[in-house]
């Protein structure tokens, strides 16, 4: 049979020199701009969308991207495409990571560690939107001038208002709108602060459906943002490294350190300035980007307790004295600052601030006075006062306002009261009223009707806006680009030689969902989002960095780390608090139990007037209690509803809080796990101890209410332990340690001389409460087996200096620790130490015998602890000992 026909080789095609069939070409990876232009979702009519770069307009359809959006997208390809969710998820992991937040009473969810129960805000995670604002190098520049120029008249309008009041003279601004504004300091008229008035601003922007940029409005106080603006920075180029590089974004380092040169520029002592930010305090809504910007910058966070003034000077209160501090970029509003001569009531200010800043000693950043320049009421009479006082037109406009204390503009508009938001004139206080802005067109008649007569009582509260429809972003959303609101925030800083620049960049901020009725307003508080803003240049990125560089072994040499007095007062009462709450817990453990064997005839009665003492000095009990002699069950009934926090007496539950109070104000130098712990156990041990109080029944459970003491008691053991194991040993420790000492110190020496003046410590009972408060039974049996004896009892509870309960080792430890921190001052130290106790020298025999020699010695030990506590307080708190200490001038 002949073979069947063959190809010859030399026919055969490269594909078909392989038996296998053909492999199929490769899918071709999908276009990121034919993806995003089909991902985007359209916007609404008559506003302007950056990713399309035009407005839409009724009946066409949406235009295509925008050229920068197109270089954007195609500098990450397709794969960059296709991570977009993935990189949304990255970025929301690193806001974890940095523990960035907002505090705001709401109803998301709180950070670890806060608790809306217990009054104080809830920490939101920081709302970081995926997408970047992209800003073309020519409209930046118009945005750059505009805002140069309206600082430039801002500054001019201070020094005028505050000294010749040629405008208010000349009718260019209304007194009734400038002087009775709360925020208008007649205190600081006539003043010329160091370094001008203003240092920093900041301005609200909207793109219109014109194209053009608007000014919606200024903060000029304590303007908010500049943390969050390196933070989302750092975050978002890291998600598109590609796209930031071929763009050429402009960086943000160079602006912040020219601007940190010009503040100590300004400064009485030039480069060799102190610069601190004055934060209002952990609860403030924006503390974490205060703290943020702080480390960036390098120079110090204060609260006003750090500081105080000494002849016109500021000077931060350290442990090592006085330092002299001759700038402050200020957190805190206006009203605050000084509750010598504003709000007397304020415990966020620095008493005798503002005559420091009018004698020149301090420049205040920016300088009080200047709130009042964020009015609406005002926005109709810029254009001619920067005739007057610049004699230029404004280049950026200001959206339509007018002011309802004109009265002729008032009954003109009143008519059309309905196209208009309503917004306050001025800001809360006791002689201005302050309301939410309204949205007019949202209101029924009848609503329309009575907000029109509210004007008609008082038109000088009340500003007309005119809507506008601010620009849309895209925001990554499920798969597509969603548009939503936008309003952009810029910052101008001085320049340190009466001009101004302006941050390349901004705070974008973004509606949080899409289409809302909030026109211009867009709040974080409210549950808005926050976007990077990326400006392009068209020049040279500048490569400043100010992150942490590696430190040199010559940087070490010398280094000296500042701990200010407020931490190390907090330190020393976090010791403190965490010795007293573990002595009340396991106090009162010892006296329920006790209480309850004498009811039941287990303990001999005369054991009550000592339980009774003891829970009395111990803050186990109020006042109010009964007599345990006189009434057992109701003394009972009393030292249980005092174990709760807000029972009024110092018990337990008083105690863990005031530990938590504590720990709140040391954040930054506790780690998250010690601060979760204290959180859970001051929490676990109300909710818990609720839980058994409140049940049903005739009387709560002993042996229940027993273990939640026992359960805290355990806690507290941790908490020590990482206070103890986990904490650098330098002053602020020694402090926390010292606290400890003087509170163990204090409280065994009562505890201990109590139940001998009652002569209860020989007997059974007394002699197993002692060594259960001073948590060394075990250790007794172990030396001395069952032996009831005052020698062997007194020997392991005062003298022993292997027992970390006895007195002797605390004495000692006290010594130990207080000589450290006061090596700088070793004459003061010793004339202090020579006053402290020293029980081992105490004679055991004198000790054991009877008389008044124990007690005396035990009630003289207590008072020394307490004097030490005070003169600590004194010299390193208050700084009322040494006062003329100053480290540096």
């Amino acid at each position: 049979m002949p073979a069947p026909d063959r190809p010859a080789m030399s026919e055969l095609t490269p594909s078909q020199w392989s038996l296998l069939p053909d492999e199929p070409d490769e899918p071709s990876a999908p276009d990121p701009l034919v993806q995003a232009a089909s991902a985007a979702l359209r916007s609404r009519d008559g506003h302007f969308y950056e990713l399309t770069g035009q407005v839409n307009r009724p009946g066409e359809p949406q235009a295509g991207l925008a050229e920068r959006w197109r270089r954007f997208f195609a500098a990450g390809g397709s794969a960059g495409w296709q991570e977009l969710s993935a990189k949304a998820l990255r970025v929301q992991r690193r806001v974890l990571e940095d523990g960035a937040s907002y505090n705001v009473h709401s109803d998301a969810p709180p950070l670890p560690g806060q608790d809306e129960r217990d009054g104080t805000p809830l920490a939101r995670h920081w709302p970081l939107e995926l997408l970047p604002m992209l800003i073309e190098p020519d409209e930046w520049r118009d945005i750059e001038a505009g805002i140069v120029q309206r600082a430039r008249l801002l500054d001019a309008v201070m020094t005028d208002t505050y000294g010749e009041r040629r405008l208010l003279q000349k009718g260019l601004l209304p007194a009734s709108l400038v002087l009775a504004h709360p925020q208008y300091l007649r205190a600081m008229h006539g003043s010329q602060p160091r370094g001008g008035h203003l240092q920093v601003l900041a301005f609200d922007l909207t793109r219109c459906s014109d194209g053009k940029w608007w000014v919606v409005g200024q903060r000029t106080q304590a303007a908010s943002g500049l943390g969050y603006v390196l933070e989302n920075r750092l975050i978002i180029a890291q998600q598109f490294p590609e796209a930031f590089r071929q763009m050429a974004v402009q960086r943000l380092a160079a602006s912040y350190r020219d601007f940190i040169q010009a503040l100590t520029r300004l400064s009485p002592a030039g480069e060799r300035s102190r610069v601190a930010l004055l934060t209002p305090g952990p609860r403030n809504e924006t503390y974490f980007e205060q703290a943020f910007l702080a480390r960036y910058l390098g120079i110090t966070l204060v609260e006003g307790a750090d500081l105080t003034v000494r002849a016109d000077k500021v000077y931060l209160k350290t442990l090592a004295g006085l330092e002299r501090v001759h700038v402050l970029l200020r957190r805190v509003d206006d009203t605050w600052l000084d509750p010598l001569e504003l709000r007397p009531d304020s415990i966020l200010g620095v008493p005798g601030l503002l005559q420091a800043v009018r004698a020149g000693e301090v420049v205040l950043a920016n300088a009080p006075g200047s709130g009042w320049l964020e009015s609406p009421g005002l926005t109709a009479f810029w254009p001619g006062v920067a005739e007057e006082l610049l004699g230029e037109d404004l280049l950026l406009p200001a959206i339509q306002s007018w002011w309802c204390g004109e009265d002729s503009a008032w009954r003109r508009l009143r008519p059309r009261l309905a196209e208009f938001i309503v917004v306050p004139t001025f800001s809360a206080s006791s002689t201005t009223s302050h309301f939410a802005p309204i949205v007019a067109a949202e209101l029924t008649a009848e609503a329309l009707r009575a907000l029109a007569e509210r004007i008609d009582a008082d038109p000088t509260a009340y500003t007309l806006q005119a809507r506008v429809k601010p620009t849309k972003l895209p925001v990554w959303t499920r798969g597509a680009l969603e548009p939503r609101v936008a309003v952009l925030r810029v910052f101008a800083m001085t320049d340190g030689k009466a001009g101004w620049k302006v941050l390349p960049g901004g705070l974008a901020r973004v509606a949080p969902k899409r289409d809302p009725l909030a026109d211009a307003w867009l709040s974080i508080q409210r549950g808005s989002l926050s976007a990077d803003t990326w400006v392009m240049t068209d020049g040279e990125v500048d490569k400043t960095t100010l992150l942490s560089q590696p430190l040199q072994p010559a940087d070490l040499r010398d280094v000296h780390w500042t701990v200010t007095s407020r931490a190390a007062e907090n330190l020393f009462w976090l010791g403190r608090y965490t010795e007293r709450a573990e002595n009340s817990a396991r106090l009162a453990r010892h006296v329920i139990e006790a209480s309850v064997m004498v009811q039941r005839g287990a303990m001999p009665p005369p054991m009550l007037p000592l339980l009774d003492e003891l829970a009395r000095r111990h803050g186990l009990v109020g006042a109010e209690a009964p007599a345990a002699e006189d009434d057992p069950r109701g003394f009972e009934r009393a030292l249980l509803a005092a174990l709760l926090p807000s029972s009024g007496a110092h018990s337990v539950g008083w105690n863990l809080r005031a530990l938590q109070g504590c720990a709140q104000a040391l954040r930054e130098r506790l780690s998250p796990e010690a601060w979760k712990l204290i959180h859970e156990t001051a929490a676990q041990f109300e909710q818990h101890l609720r839980a058994v109080l409140d049940r049903p029944g005739p009387s709560a459970s002993m042996s229940d209410v027993l273990n939640v003491l026992a359960r805290a008691d355990t806690h507290l053991a941790a908490i020590t332990g990482a206070q103890t194991d986990r904490m650098t040993r330098d002053d602020g420790w020694r402090l926390l340690s010292i606290g400890r000492q003087i509170e163990r110190l204090s409280f065994h020496a009562e505890v201990l001389a109590e139940t001998f003046e009652h002569d209860l410590a020989l007997t059974e009972d007394g002699f197993a409460l002692l060594l259960g408060v001073f948590d060394s039974t075990i250790t007794y049996r172990a030396q001395f087996q069952a032996r009831r004896e005052a020698p062997p009892l007194l020997h392991l509870l005062v003298h022993d200096t292997d027992n970390p309960r006895s007195l002797a080792w605390v004495a000692r430890t006290l010594r130990d620790r207080f000589a450290k921190l006061a090596r700088h001052d070793p004459g003061w130290a010793a004339d202090i130490a020579a006053d402290l106790p020293v029980p081992e020298a105490w004679s055991l025999a004198e000790l054991a015998a009877p008389g008044p020699a124990l007690v005396e010695h035990l009630q003289r030990a207590a008072a020394q602890a307490g004097e030490l506590s005070s003169l600590i307080s004194q010299r390193y708190f208050a700084h009322v000992l040494g006062a003329e200490q100053r480290v540096w001038l």
